[in-house]
């Protein structure tokens, strides 16, 4: 499995305020879409997210994104090493991704840019 990198997720009350100082900081542009009933606005390294309590409770449990070339081989190392794959893989706007629990209770997204 390569891993081409990490991104921060960060949950917020207020998107468009914190998509303005991310932009200024990172020097990027927002990418944003709506996932489940939560708004999302991937910049530079960050993922910024809000919605609902109850659904960004759940995406709190959840320490990182870590992207990787290629998903399926990522779920079959994930797995071999001992990983459960709790969600996934699913389809997003941007890739595909899978929800992991890693043996000592760390939970991780892991996305790739391939079309479902």
């Amino acid at each position: 499995m390569e891993i081409l990198g990490t991104t921060l997720r960060i949950c917020v009350d207020d998107l468009d305020r914190a998509i303005v100082f991310y932009e200024r900081v990172t020097g990027g542009r927002a990418l944003r879409f709506e996932r489940g009933g939560v708004s999302v606005a991937a910049v530079g390294a960050f993922l910024l997210m809000s919605g609902p309590e109850e659904e960004l409770d759940v995406l709190r449990k959840v320490a990182a994104t870590v992207a990787v070339t290629d998903l399926d081989d990522a779920h079959t190392t994930l797995v071999g090493a001992g990983a459960q794959v709790i969600a996934g893989p699913v389809a997003t706007p941007v890739g595909r991704n899978l929800i992991a629990v890693h043996p000592d209770g760390s939970v991780f997204e892991y996305v790739d840019r391939k079309p479902a």
